[in-house]
């Protein structure tokens, strides 16, 4: 069985410091074996975490739209930030990847899509994110778990790490895979777990940003 943190930063992001050695480090220690590198604006990070990693890691990308923020899986390549979110799902697919909707609902904070726009593109959607480690409770727990349900769609969790003791605070377990299809259907078989992480995390994301604009 996997234990897959499906939402982990770099420090290709602008707002996070952690090194893709760091971040496999800490996944050995605690037991993760199985992540998505999901860098805001480009898919480098993932890229070069792959290259290097003893275990699987998926290559992803949140992406900003004016709606909201979309997550490619599996891709291949950067995808730019600031497209239409049509557009956005166009480039996932044409890289033959997964679409994620990241941190759901979570409007209040986040550059989150809403109830509306995910109904608009549902047929679109692969993969709910169910479990944002990260999210403040200002959603109750089961809005995207009714949400994915009612819709038919796999769900995900992850820890929207930005520092490294952060890794691990959400994650699935799983059954292992081999190819896209099998991670949904792993996906679709998986145990969230989790809890969420202290508000103080986010002055982490704060300091690794004003370090890079330095």
């Amino acid at each position: 069985m996997l234990k897959a943190d499906l939402h982990i930063h770099s420090n290709f992001s602008f707002d996070s410091s952690n090194t893709p050695e760091q971040i496999i480090e800490r996944c050995k220690q605690i037991g993760i074996n199985c992540i998505a590198i999901a860098d805001h604006g480009t898919a480098e990070g993932g890229l070069a975490t792959q290259r290097i990693s003893p275990f699987p890691v998926i290559v992803a990308e949140e992406i900003l739209t004016p709606a909201g923020e979309i997550m490619g899986m599996f891709l291949k390549e950067t995808i730019p930030t600031n497209i239409p979110l049509s557009e956005a799902i166009v480039r996932i697919k044409a890289q033959d990847g997964l679409v994620c909707v990241p941190h759901p609902f979570d409007t209040l904070t986040r550059q989150a899509l809403g109830a509306k726009v995910m109904e608009e593109i549902i047929n679109d959607i692969n993969i709910i994110e169910v479990l944002n480690a990260r999210s403040p409770i200002t959603v109750k727990a089961s809005v995207p778990v009714n949400f994915a349900a009612k819709h038919r769609k796999a769900c995900s969790a992850g820890s929207d790490a930005h520092t490294i003791p952060e890794i691990g605070n959400a994650f699935v377990e799983m059954p292992e895979f081999t190819t896209k299809k099998e991670f949904l259907n792993s996906l679709r078989q998986g145990e969230i777990h989790g809890k969420k992480a202290s508000p103080l995390v986010h002055f982490g994301s704060l300091w690794a940003r004003v370090k890079k604009r330095l």
